[in-house]
C-alpha cells in the first residue's frame, strides 16, 4: 500500500499524533522536531513514545519524517545563527535515537551573500562534526525553490553537499514537488527527464522521500507557495505519475498542503491511493 501521510503536530504528544494519522487513513506522517519558528524542544516521554511505536506496529506504518525548524540555517553569515543551527542539529539527531523515526529533513539554508561554495563549506562543517557511524537516522536534504540566496536550488548543489559528507551512507534527499517545479525542473512536462537528471547527478539511491505539494506559482518562479493537490499549477495528472512511478511508488510521501481542517488530508490521501 502507498505510504502516505500529512504533516501532524506533536504538541499533544506522539501517541496522539499517531492516532491523528489514523483518522485520515495515513500510514506515516511528518512532524516538526521543535517549534518551527523557534528552538525549544519538548521533553520526550517514554510512555508516549511507546504508544506511537505500538500504533505504527499495529497499522504497518512506513518511515516517519522529522522536519527541522525553519530557523535552522547552517550557512548564515551570522555566527550566532550558525551556532543555533549547530545546537538544533546536534540535539535533534540525539533525540531521534529515542524515537521510531528514520528520516530527518532540513532545508540546506541561505548563504546570505557569501556565495554557494562558502555556504556549502559551512553546512559541511556542522554535518561532519555531529553525524556518527552508529546513528539510525538518515539526514535528508530538501530540494528548494531557489528564492534569494537559498542553497539546494538545483541537484548539483545537493550533490556537492553529499560529496563533502564523510558518512555518505547516512545522507539522502527529499524532493518537494512544489519546490522543484518552481526551481525549474519540469516534472509536469517531463517527469522522466527530471528523474534521469536526478539519477545522473545525485543517484536515485539517495532519494528517500517526497513532499507532495501543488504550487500556487508558475513554473520556474523560484517562489515557494504550496497549494492543495490538483488546485495549483502542477495539476492532478503529475501526482498520479509520481505515486505510480516504478522508481518512486515505494517511497514514503508526505503532504504539506494548506488545509483549513486537518481531516481534509483524508480527501487527498484517498485521491492519491485511488491511482
Amino acid at each position: 500500500m502507498l505510504m502516505i501521510g500529512p504533516h501532524i503536530s506533536i504538541a499533544g504528544g506522539f501517541t496522539k499524533a499517531g492516532r491523528d494519522a489514523l483518522l485520515v487513513d495515513a500510514n506515516t506522517f511528518q512532524f516538526f522536531t521543535r517549534n518551527p519558528r523557534g528552538g525549544k524542544a519538548k521533553a520526550l516521554d517514554a510512555k508516549d513514545v511507546a504508544g506511537l511505536v505500538a500504533i505504527m506496529k499495529d497499522n504497518q506504518f512506513g518511515p516517519l519524517l522529522a522536519h527541522a525548524p525553519y530557523t535552522l540555517n547552517m550557512c548564515s553569515a551570522t555566527p550566532e545563527t550558525r551556532e543555533f543551527a549547530r545546537m538544533v542539529f546536534k540535539g535533534d539527531l540525539e533525540r531521534l535515537e529515542e524515537l521510531p523515526c528514520q528520516l530527518y529533513n532540513f532545508h540546506p539554508g541561505s548563504h546570505t551573500g557569501q556565495g554557494v561554495e562558502k555556504g556549502i563549506e559551512l553546512i559541511l562543517e556542522i554535518l561532519n562534526a555531529h553525524m556518527w557511524e552508529e546513528q539510525k537516522t538518515t539526514v535528508v536534504l530538501e530540494t528548494m525553490s531557489g528564492k534569494g540566496t537559498e542553497i539546494g536550488r538545483n541537484f548539483q548543489e545537493l550533490k556537492a553537499i553529499i560529496d563533502g559528507v564523510i558518512l555518505k551512507e547516512k545522507m539522502g534527499v527529499c524532493i518537494d514537488t512544489c519546490h522543484v517545479y518552481s526551481g525549474g525542473y519540469d516534472i509536469v512536462g517531463n517527469l522522466e527527464a527530471v528523474l534521469e537528471d536526478f539519477d545522473r547527478i545525485i543517484g536515485i539511491n539517495y532519494l528517500k522521500c517526497i513532499h507532495l505539494n501543488d504550487s500556487l506559482m508558475p513554473f520556474k518562479s523560484n517562489k515557494d507557495r504550496h497549494e492543495k493537490i490538483g488546485f495549483g499549477t502542477l495539476g492532478v495528472d503529475v501526482f498520479q505519475k509520481i505515486v505510480t512511478h516504478p522508481s518512486l511508488k515505494d517511497l514514503p510521501f508526505f503532504l504539506e498542503t494548506p488545509q483549513e481542517n486537518p481531516l481534509d488530508y483524508k480527501k487527498e490521501i484517498d485521491l492519491l491511493r485511488s491511482f
